[in-house]
């Protein structure tokens, strides 16, 4: 799916990226806050900006893209546990799963904070990367 030189460009611009923690949180943040229907899955999480729920979610989430960036040539196997738990311990119905949505947060947070950085390039590329992580998660629910 993605070609040798996207997957360069994704590793070479994830290795800059700085607290990526950080940008988890708040992407996940304004997902809450643009999809708030998003909410229903997380009834247990403090909502709130920088709220001790959001900021370790946020770091499982970039965690999970840390792998898959190191791995871009076997995303299905190195993002399996996830689908797994997603699908069967979650049990988080396919059309409610909120990937897409998050992802579009995550690139607003990128763009938004590295500026002329996320170049055209690296936004497509980026957006093809989170498309296929979006759908190795969902291959479990097939």
């Amino acid at each position: 799916m993605l070609t040798a030189e996207e997957k360069k460009l994704i590793c070479r611009f994830w290795d800059k990226v700085p607290q990526k923690d950080v940008f988890g949180a708040e992407a996940l943040y304004r997902m809450f806050i643009t999809y708030p229907q998003t909410k229903t899955y997380f009834p247990h999480f403090d909502l709130h900006h920088g709220s001790d729920q959001i900021r370790s979610h946020g770091k499982k989430v970039v965690t999970a893209l840390d792998n898959a960036v190191k791995c871009l040539d076997n995303l299905g196997q190195a993002l399996s546990e996830l689908s797994s738990l997603h699908a069967y311990n979650l049990r988080v119905d396919p059309p409610r799963f909120a990937l897409q949505l998050l992802s579009q947060c995550f690139q607003v947070v990128l763009a938004v904070h590295l500026g002329t950085e996320y170049t055209p390039e690296v936004h497509a590329a980026f957006d093809k990367f989170l498309s296929a992580v979006a759908a190795v998660l969902a291959e479990k629910y097939r």
